[in-house]
C-alpha cells in the first residue's frame, strides 16, 4: 500500500492535468495581428490571469513531484518508473505552457507598444496634414507684397 498514491495525489493530478489542458487550449489560439488596442488589452488580461492561475497551480505540481519521489523510494521499480514517467510528462507540458505564456505576453506587450506608437504617429501626421491643407487653401499674397511673400515662404 505504500507504493500506491494517496487519494489527494489523484485529485491533484486530475486538477493539474485539467489546468494544463485549458492552458494549452488558450495558448493554441492563433496569434493574429490585431489593430484594435482594446482587443489586445483584453487578450493580455486573459494571459495575465492565466499566469496568476499558473502560480496558484504550482503548489499542486510541487506536491505531485514530492509525492512521486516518496512513492519511488517505497514502490517496486516498475511502479516507480510508471509514476516518474507520468510526472515527467506533466512537468514537460507544464514547462512548455509556462514558456509559451511568457512569450505570448511579451510579444503582445511589444505589439501593443508598437500599435500605440503607430496610433500616436498617425494622429500627429493627420494634424500636420490638416494644417498643411489649411495653409494650401489660404489666399496667395499679391505679387507686389514682398513682406507677405517672405512670410509665406518661411511657412512653406
Amino acid at each position: 500500500f505504500d507504493s500506491l498514491p494517496p487519494a489527494h495525489y489523484k485529485e491533484t493530478m486530475s486538477s493539474v492535468l485539467v489546468w494544463i489542458q485549458q492552458a494549452e487550449t488558450k495558448l493554441s489560439t492563433p496569434q493574429v495581428a490585431v489593430a484594435d488596442y482594446e482587443i489586445m488589452e483584453k487578450r493580455l488580461r486573459e494571459l495575465k490571469a492565466l499566469q496568476s492561475s499558473l502560480q496558484e497551480q504550482q503548489k499542486g505540481l510541487n506536491y505531485l513531484s514530492t509525492t512521486v519521489e516518496d512513492m519511488s523510494r517505497k514502490a517496486p521499480a516498475e511502479v516507480s518508473q510508471r509514476y516518474r514517467s507520468e510526472i515527467e510528462m506533466i512537468l514537460g507540458r507544464w514547462k512548455k505552457s509556462s514558456v509559451q505564456l511568457v512569450e505570448h505576453c511579451q510579444k503582445l506587450e511589444e505589439f501593443m507598444s508598437r500599435l500605440q506608437r503607430f496610433q500616436n504617429d498617425t494622429k500627429t501626421l493627420k494634424k500636420w496634414m490638416a494644417e498643411v491643407d489649411v495653409f494650401l487653401k489660404e489666399e496667395w499674397p499679391a505679387l507686389g507684397d514682398s513682406e507677405a511673400l517672405e512670410k509665406q515662404l518661411e511657412q512653406c
